[in-house]
């Protein structure tokens, strides 16, 4: 009998969209599936089950893996720009080395081929594709040949005993430290006994500028399992759901891959942690099948730290010790002696209220951690604590205080020794424009601040200016992906690098963006500006609604453009103030919620400004004198941002601008050496400075914050006290204009001064007259 027609036409209607969404490949994909979960394998030897795995599909391999491998280009990406960095600061008195690279496990030599979009094959002086397959080989060989290169080899060996045409490796010689550049590529998961494997790794990988790097399946228990070690280098969106582990594990163990934690482990205890993130396969039905894969960078353990090391300090209040080398380095001298370890013990907890001055320096053990696995210059170790995890993201886009308003007051030099609280950094990088400090001390326990503020350093160090300015003066840069890999991550911490990677949507115009910038085009900002991102994004997103709303965009926009103050206090008069200074605003900033999510503003300060007054009073008298004192074209960028989302090269902070940007590159970023980036609470970082330390503190409305009376606020006004040199001060804002723990650095024996005081809606003591009052109390 005869299918129904509608029957009929759905097979054909099914039949033409398989065709159009497969083509070609769609045999391809026939192949691969019979081969790959039908045919039968048997129990054979290694080898001999390689081959017969992959004889039928060794042709269509790439096309039918290329959704299913993700993170090769990656993994290649980043290594090559690890690779330039390793090669470049390695000392002028080092033995210049081969650059030998050795794939092992890499098939039909898609890496090889793929690498050199990223790093030049000719560049290398030899390439080494290692496998057990001949049926890939195969594939390799003729890949290479239609290439023409003839510094690339195939080698048919056990990853554990094969030897490589190399010098080094001839009879009677040692290879030890003779490997430039190893990499797995899905294939360590592979190896039966990886032990051995790994452990020869360890030994042929150069000391001085060797790389490993690894891009695999894995799965991982709960991340309240995670060692110190996983903490140090970052654990971000490792942990798999007990479904998710299990039935990977046992679904892969049929092809004789082995997706357990014990290779990874090994892989991060046998080798100093460099890059590591982690991610999810999502090429069929995203979001309900997601296969964890891994990529990892890392150096050899017995790379020579005393010429990389950077982080063993008695005035950063560093508990854990970095084993990781980093590019930025220049301690070379022979005479170098490390300060006094206790390797092995347990490093001293961040967060745990305990008085760690009088501690010896503490370093984890190779056996236990490599800490924070880090090549950033400026970023101190830390290991994730409960209470970071409390943040999501960043609070702060950018910095709300004026500091030009602080260098009137701060006499600045070079020798001068600065605390300052992280917040997006744009202040700390004006004060190291301006004055040059041999020391800024970055303080927040946010540690997405310290990954916005980490990403500006490296960006300035590695980036063009108009990439730079693109990517925080525009708040877009759609090749941001592109620049994290291969610009950025060498001089990112592992733990910076996996939050932008995860966060690279913040810069790029994503389709959901795109889509809704489109629905609301007569808004002012651009929606897929990186400054509507984070909590303080969420104001900044009320605003553009508004201004669509009441029908003022346009108003905005002439607002930012006036060429004279009398212009702009016009337009703020009459356009633009009833619409932010309504009923409905000032509504909402009465409510907590909305202050501490979208504005940053806590309940106890909060309550400060409504005990000298109202929301109305205080937010009038913030915004009516800024039109009156300073030109929003011409240098109240901070307003500037929040009206059009984005900066300009004429409003912007001074970092953002040529000058700044160029002082911040000069001799080789020397002024950016003073940065050391604590990523932990004031109390603790005080705690491990040395008394007289300090000769400067800006820590802006922190004490805000504390409860009125809280033994807290008293404590930390005597470590301050005690940090800061004789004559030393703290310079301080506050949201009241009398704020209640002054008298507590009176009692602790700093002299007051209040500096300046908003008085009505008349005059702003800055261009951002955000806080009621300024303060500086100096050590005698």
């Amino acid at each position: 009998m005869a299918r129904p027609l509608p029957l009929q036409l759905f097979l054909v209607l099914a039949a033409l969209l398989l065709w159009k969404y497969f083509g070609k490949t769609f045999h391809a994909h026939l192949r691969f599936f019979w081969h790959a979960f039908i045919a039968p394998i048997g129990s054979a030897e290694q080898r001999e089950r390689l081959d017969k795995f992959y004889k039928g599909q060794a042709e269509i391999y790439d096309t039918t893996r290329n959704g299913l491998l993700r993170g090769r280009k990656t993994m290649l990406s980043l290594s090559s720009a690890h690779l330039r960095e390793l090669r470049t600061n390695c000392s002028s008195t080092d033995k210049p080395q081969r650059l030998v690279w050795v794939d092992i496990g890499g098939g039909t030599g898609w890496n090889i081929e793929a690498m050199d979009a990223f790093h030049p094959i000719a560049n290398f002086d030899a390439v080494y594709l290692v496998d057990l397959c001949e049926p890939l080989l195969d594939v390799a060989r003729r890949r290479f040949a239609r290439k023409g290169w003839t510094n690339v080899h195939c080698i048919c060996a056990d990853a554990a005993s094969f030897v490589l045409p190399e010098p080094e490796w001839a009879e009677g010689s040692d290879p030890r430290g003779s490997l430039s550049f190893v990499t797995f590529s899905y294939s360590l998961s592979m190896i039966p006994n990886f032990y051995p494997v790994l452990d020869r790794i360890s030994y042929l990988l150069s000391p001085t500028a060797g790389l490993f790097a690894v891009v695999d399946f894995y799965t991982s228990g709960r991340a309240s399992q995670q060692t110190l070690h996983e903490r140090a280098i970052g654990g971000t969106e490792k942990e798999c759901g007990w479904l998710s582990r299990w039935f990977w594990q046992i679904w892969f163990d049929f092809d004789h891959i082995f997706l357990g934690s014990q290779r990874r482990d090994y892989l991060e205890y046998k080798f100093g942690t460099i890059k590591s993130y982690n991610g999810r396969n999502r090429f069929v039905l995203p979001f309900i099948i997601r296969i964890p894969y891994y990529i990892w960078l890392g150096r050899s353990r017995s790379c020579d730290v005393s010429r990389f090391l950077h982080a063993f300090e008695v005035e950063s209040g560093n508990t854990i010790g970095n084993l990781t080398p980093h590019p930025k380095s220049s301690t070379s001298d022979s005479s170098f002696e490390m300060p006094e370890l206790e390797i092995g013990e347990a490093a001293l907890p961040l967060d745990s209220g305990e008085d760690n001055t009088s501690k010896k320096l503490v370093i984890a053990s190779p056996s236990t951690a490599t800490a924070n696995g880090t090549g950033s210059p400026w970023r101190l170790p830390y290991y994730e604590q409960p209470v970071h995890k409390e943040f999501r993201t960043f609070i702060y886009s950018f910095t709300w205080e004026d500091p030009m308003e602080d260098m009137k007051h701060l006499q600045l030099g070079r020798d001068d020794s600065m605390f300052v609280i992280t917040s997006a950094g744009d202040n700390a990088l004006h004060y190291a424009i301006e004055a040059q400090p041999k020391r800024i001390h970055c303080v927040d326990i946010n540690p997405c601040q310290g990954h916005l503020f980490e990403l500006k350093l490296a960006a300035i160090q590695s980036l063009t200016y108009s990439e730079f300015f693109d990517t925080f003066g525009e708040g877009k840069q759609p090749a941001f992906r592109r620049l994290l890999d291969a610009k950025l991550s060498p001089l990112l911490s592992s733990i910076c690098y996996q939050f932008w990677r995860i966060n690279s949507y913040m810069f790029t115009a994503s389709p959901e963006t795109a889509s809704l910038s489109s629905s609301l085009s007569n808004v002012v900002a651009p929606c897929d500006s990186f400054y509507l991102r984070g909590y303080s994004g969420w104001a900044l997103r009320l605003a553009r609604v508004l201004f669509s709303m009441f029908g003022v965009a346009e108003d905005v926009r002439r607002l930012c453009e006036a060429d004279s103050i009398a212009e702009q206090d016009e337009i703020w008069q009459k356009r633009v103030r009833p619409v932010l200074l309504n009923p409905v605003v000032v509504a909402l900033l009465k409510n907590p919620v909305f202050c501490w999510n979208a504005l940053g503003v806590p309940l106890n300060q909060r309550k400060m400004f409504l005990d000298e007054g109202t929301a109305f009073e205080y937010v009038r008298d913030t915004l009516d004198p800024i039109t009156k004192t300073a030109l929003l074209k011409k240098g109240a960028y901070h307003y500037l941002l929040t009206l059009l989302g984005k900066y300009t090269k004429d409003s912007c902070p001074t970092y953002l601008t040529r000058d700044g940007f160029e002082t911040l590159r000069k001799d080789n970023c020397a002024a950016m050496d003073a940065f050391r980036l604590h990523t932990d609470s004031i109390i603790n970082v005080l705690r491990g400075l040395p008394d007289w330390s300090l000769t400067r503190a800006v820590i802006m409305d922190h004490l805000d914050w504390f409860t009125p009376g809280s033994e807290e606020a008293e404590t930390e006004i005597a470590h301050f006290h005690r940090a800061l040199a004789p004559g030393g001060f703290v310079l301080l804002r506050s949201a009241a204009k009398q704020p209640w723990y002054m008298d507590m650095f009176t009692r602790a024996g700093f002299i007051v001064t209040r500096l300046a005081v908003r008085e009505g809606n008349k005059v702003a003591i800055d261009r951002v007259n955000m806080y009621a009052s300024l303060w500086k109390a100096q050590k005698p």
